[in-house]
């Protein structure tokens, strides 16, 4: 784990790295990242004691890493990241970074609940070599989360971030969608260049599809459920939660659909909705660490107050698999 020590070390580099950013998007220096591709939001790793087991964390990357995908989410939503301190955030991303392969893009979900923390957790992230920011919105107070906080928020976040950042919104956890009105807003800062959205609605996906279509932004889905819908509609990839263990499946379903051969992605994308939908709102992150572990990736224990499955509940997921030919 990262020690109090390289925790300090990395905060007492803030305000050089601030100073340093702002400067650097001012004068135009900021980079810009294609996130367009297939995207596993890995799950965290822990031990029977609920430590986190970094070892395989690696073990899993380097599994992963044998596919095409375009990168790996690393302390999204899947990852348990409300469950883990600032000092296991920021090592989980330093030991992913250094298990994957370089040609593949790391986005680190970075989001806090305050501007402050966000910022801060952002540039440790990129410190410890993230390639870009998956910034979900804070949602404690969602009743003032109006588009004017939430502009304000994401704004000053990619102002001073050194890396490129990406919109998160995850209604489903946070009770919150991002209005389509602060997404259009947002995808004009020349440092936000793109969104995950997981909310499911494909007609607001489209149409913030439609709206942007005049900046360099991008729009991945954030489910394998509505992954076709989301490339016929102008999606350029997805972050999906299946894809941590039938991710050839995945990068196969997305070079049907950007070749055009959507009667067989049609085919595909049916067998893929059960299962998805087991490992993401029926079941969970328990749901995906069991169905890892048949599928020869390390799942294992979730971190309290996350239960694993009752039999009655493994059963009906592994139905969910072999119903659709997938074990």
């Amino acid at each position: 784990m990262m020690g109090p020590r390289v925790w300090s070390s990395v905060r007492q580099g803030l305000s050089r790295g601030l100073a340093r950013n702002v400067r650097g998007l001012a004068s135009g220096e900021g980079r810009k990242v294609d996130i367009s591709g297939i995207y596993p939001p890995v799950t965290t790793p822990f031990t029977a004691t609920a430590e986190v087991d970094y070892g395989k964390l690696e073990e899993n990357l380097h599994k992963l890493g044998t596919l095409p995908f375009r990168g790996f989410v690393v302390q999204g939503s899947t990852g348990e990241f409300p469950f883990l301190t600032s000092s296991e955030r920021l090592e989980v991303v330093s030991r992913a970074r250094q298990a994957m392969p370089k040609d593949k893009l790391l986005l680190a979900g970075s989001g806090c609940e305050s501007t402050q923390a966000t910022v801060e957790m952002t540039v440790s992230m990129a410190q410890v070599g993230a390639d870009a920011a998956l910034v979900v919105t804070p949602c404690y107070y969602r009743g003032r989360m109006s588009s004017a906080a939430l502009i304000h928020h994401y704004t000053k976040v990619a102002d001073l971030s050194p890396i490129p950042v990406v919109l998160y919104s995850v209604p489903a956890n946070t009770g919150l969608d991002l209005p389509v009105d602060a997404v259009v807003t947002l995808s004009q800062h020349p440092n936000i260049v793109g969104m995950k959205d997981s909310s499911g609605d494909v007609t607001r996906m489209g149409l913030i599809v439609h709206k942007t279509r005049r900046q360099d932004f991008r729009v991945l889905a954030g489910s394998a459920g509505f992954l076709l819908a989301s490339y016929a509609l102008g999606a350029v990839g997805g972050v999906c939660t299946l894809a941590n263990v039938l991710g050839a499946q995945l990068c196969q379903l997305e070079r049907l659909c950007l070749t055009g051969q959507w009667e067989d992605a049609q085919k595909l994308q049916h067998r893929l909705i059960e299962p998805n939908a087991a490992v993401t709102r029926r079941f969970g992150i328990p749901g995906l660490k069991k169905t890892m572990d048949w599928f020869g990736y390390y799942g294992g224990p979730c971190r309290s107050p996350l239960q694993e499955l009752r039999p009655e509940e493994e059963e009906a997921l592994r139905v969910d698999f072999t119903s659709n030919g997938w074990l």
